[in-house]
């Protein structure tokens, strides 16, 4: 026991904290538009997800991650025999079917699926470790990770959850990058994904009947508000236009913990949610997200090096599938507050309120504090150079 408290990643341990205390500050402040008789109803809340999330990461912490080798297949089809359940069986709320009800709580089989899947891939490309894959040898090992792919992808976009569809996405392009998968295949699968965005473009302008079809309604609203928000300033671009306005308000020190005026007027729909960034950039300013932003990079940052330490493969693919399923919710929750990005129900990792993401994500961190508690430390490398 001494010797796993030795190899506990304190930073990283660390780094979550003060995210923690972030996530309880932009909570509290951006929820106190919504009328409760508890002023700290939301806080709470938070609180108490964080401590299962906290237990649930020590526990997984402790589980020793290449027994997940065994169980990768059967948590997959576990994960995706739940998706199929929601469709048939899911709770419609919100205007989509993304949750199973048990009556004393609702499970979102989605955010499980993220983990289900990177554990998956990580096994299939770990028998590939230690040797890159030529162009054709790629081949074969590409298509069965986009089929294993695409079909969760499929399911969770038709709930619809396009949001959580993309981080699917993201975690196995992640994978592809840290494998041995010939380059030339990784830049044929961009070339790809490139031409299907063009084929949509031609679509919408060409044949709209069509397009239609495959892009939802309300998805092509954000993407009006995305690329013209002040057209749509009214209507489809009203979220975008307000985030905007007010994290350019709060300029380099902020307007002052719970003192926002579009945050606590109320024109920021979700702001303790999906759009809890715009109440760090209005009320703490440029400083006060820099610090946040700085503090998420130390967090991805240890994981990278926890990864690179491994001396175990599979750990290592474990470690790149959390970075790319981090990074992606980061880096897409922030674009489309300050629009960026189109606007997608993807939650700031660790900081948005709410008990099914931040359990994932603290699942997601358990698995790479279980790789890091049993990679052993040599006090010399193989060549025999210290």
């Amino acid at each position: 026991m001494k010797k796993n408290e030795q190899q506990l990643d304190y930073l990283l341990l660390f780094t979550l904290f003060c995210i923690f205390i972030y996530s309880l500050l932009a909570v509290y402040s951006g929820s106190g538009q919504y009328e409760t008789h508890d002023p700290f109803y939301f806080v709470k809340r938070q609180v108490i997800w964080y401590f299962v999330g906290t237990v649930v990461m020590v526990v997984v912490a402790k589980f020793d991650f290449e027994l997940l080798e065994k169980l990768a297949a059967p948590l997959y089809f576990v994960g995706i025999s739940l998706l199929i359940l929601v469709h048939f069986f899911g709770t419609f709320k919100n205007g989509a079917t993304r949750w199973i009800s048990f009556g004393f709580f609702e499970l979102q089989p989605s955010e499980f699926m993220k983990v289900f899947l990177l554990i998956y891939l990580a096994t299939i490309l770990h028998r590939f470790a230690n040797r890159g894959l030529s162009f054709t040898e790629s081949i074969l090992t590409t298509i069965k990770i986009v089929m294993l792919t695409i079909i969760p992808f499929y399911l969770i976009l038709v709930q619809p959850d396009l949001g959580s569809a993309l981080v699917i996405a993201a975690i196995a392009f992640s994978l592809i990058l840290a494998s041995g998968i010939s380059f030339k295949m990784i830049a044929l699968l961009a070339s790809c994904f490139t031409a299907l965005i063009a084929f949509l473009v031609y679509l919408h302008n060409h044949f709209f009947d069509v397009f239609s079809k495959v892009i939802k309604p309300h998805q092509l609203e954000r993407i009006y508000g995305w690329l013209s928000p002040q057209e749509f300033a009214s209507s489809y671009g009203y979220q975008l236009t307000q985030a905007i306005l007010g994290i350019g308000s709060g300029r380099m020190a902020g307007s002052g913990f719970n003192q926002g005026t579009q945050v606590q007027s109320g024109r920021v729909p979700e702001a303790h949610t999906d759009f809890i960034f715009s109440v760090i950039g209005e009320e703490f300013g440029f400083i006060g997200s820099a610090i946040l932003i700085s503090l998420y990079f130390i967090l991805i940052y240890r994981i990278t090096v926890i990864a690179l330490q491994s001396n175990h493969v599979f750990g290592s693919y474990i470690c790149a599938g959390v970075i790319g399923l981090i990074t992606f919710q980061i880096f897409q929750n922030i674009s489309m507050t300050i629009g960026l990005m189109p606007i997608t129900g993807i939650a700031l990792p660790f900081l948005s309120y709410g008990g099914s993401a931040l359990l994932t994500n603290m699942i997601a961190l358990g698995l790479v504090l279980s790789v890091n508690i049993r990679s052993k430390k040599y006090m010399f490398s193989r060549d025999g150079s210290m």
